[in-house]
């Protein structure tokens, strides 16, 4: 089973928990034992599992991000003005797999599934594909 999921982003960067997304396609989907891609195609966005519980992570995350990758550099050439956005979507990735046991995700206590936003705001895409296995 293959679904696409549209978000609009609405600041630069975000996460946005999207793991309620990923359950439903489970749950739609009927598998029992097997596995859950989520798929980002975009070069500045990108997804990553990450602790749901306490919101001063995601702000930490993104406030380290920009000290790591700074918006502006002097050094950048892309034409866009963006390379900071790439360079973070390179770091977290393009995609997560998560075990699905039992019917359900087989997440940590603390884990959620994240779309993360690097060159917001804008409407985006992503996928979630689920195997059976």
């Amino acid at each position: 089973m293959l679904r696409s999921f549209t978000i609009r982003t609405a600041k630069r960067d975000e996460m946005i928990e999207i793991t309620s997304f990923v359950e439903e396609t489970v749950r739609q989907s009927n598998v029992e034992e097997g596995v859950a891609i989520v798929y980002c195609p975009h070069t500045t966005a990108g997804i990553t599992i990450n602790e749901n519980a306490d919101p001063d992570v995601k702000r930490d995350m993104m406030r380290r991000f920009d000290e790591t990758y700074p918006w502006e550099h002097p050094l950048d050439r892309h034409m866009e003005g963006n390379t900071a956005a790439h360079m973070k979507a390179s770091t977290v990735g393009a995609s997560q797999h998560v075990i699905i046991h039992e019917g359900r995700l087989l997440l940590g206590r603390w884990q959620g599934v994240y779309f993360c936003e690097y060159d917001g705001p804008r409407q985006r895409t992503l996928y979630v594909k689920v195997i059976a296995g």
